[in-house]
């Protein structure tokens, strides 16, 4: 057989097959498609992976809550605990001078010295009373000679004179207090008033 008749039959055969391959070809990307297509979910399907999301959410939410909750108790026994406490270093500091007045009062009961006993009581008040000013800002004021000014002073007495122009306290009865700059104690004093001018 010659070369031209073989060729010629290959031809033929190819001619035969290439509606098939064709038909081949066509259809694999159909089944690749319907492969990799994913397949849509169903109402009951989505209502149940929502209703999971829903209990997942109020899950969190009650988690949540609950947190809040044992901050805000913790945040108030906290609270509570600072306003018990609040004095604690203040008082710390003033027991050292009640065991200093205990001291005198022992040595004043077996004692006669009392001259001694004295200068102990003052030595105990100067004490306190540089420790309060130093560290708390507490701070006592003289008042004996000062015009009267009802921000700072309290009368507890008054009385007429020609001596003064306007009212000046004449004697602290009790001194007053400030804390820091806030006046937290007015001065209890007596008040030195001027004459009334007689009517001419």
């Amino acid at each position: 057989m010659s070369k031209k008749e073989t060729q010629a039959e290959q031809n033929e055969e190819l001619q035969e097959k290439s509606p098939e391959i064709a038909a081949e070809q066509e259809t694999e990307p159909i089944q690749n498609e319907q492969c990799d297509s994913p397949q849509e979910q169903g109402p009951e399907q989505k209502i149940t992976e929502l209703e999971k999301q829903l209990a997942d959410v109020r899950d969190q939410l009650l988690r949540k809550a609950a947190e809040f909750e044992n901050f805000r108790k913790r945040m108030n026994q906290e609270k509570q605990s600072a306003i018990e406490y609040a004095n604690q270093s203040l008082l710390l500091d003033i027991i050292p001078i009640i065991d200093d007045f205990e001291r005198a009062i022992q040595a004043g009961e077996n004692s006669t010295d009392y001259t001694g006993l004295l200068e102990g009581i003052k030595m105990i008040e100067k004490r306190l009373s540089g420790q309060m000013e130093a560290k708390w800002g507490l701070k006592r004021f003289n008042s004996a000679g000062e015009i009267f000014d009802p921000n700072l002073h309290e009368a507890l007495m008054m009385e007429k004179t020609p001596d003064v122009t306007e009212a000046t306290v004449q004697e602290d009865f009790f001194k007053g207090y400030y804390l820091k700059e806030r006046v937290i104690r007015a001065a209890k004093v007596k008040v030195l008033m001027p004459e009334e001018e007689p009517k001419g």
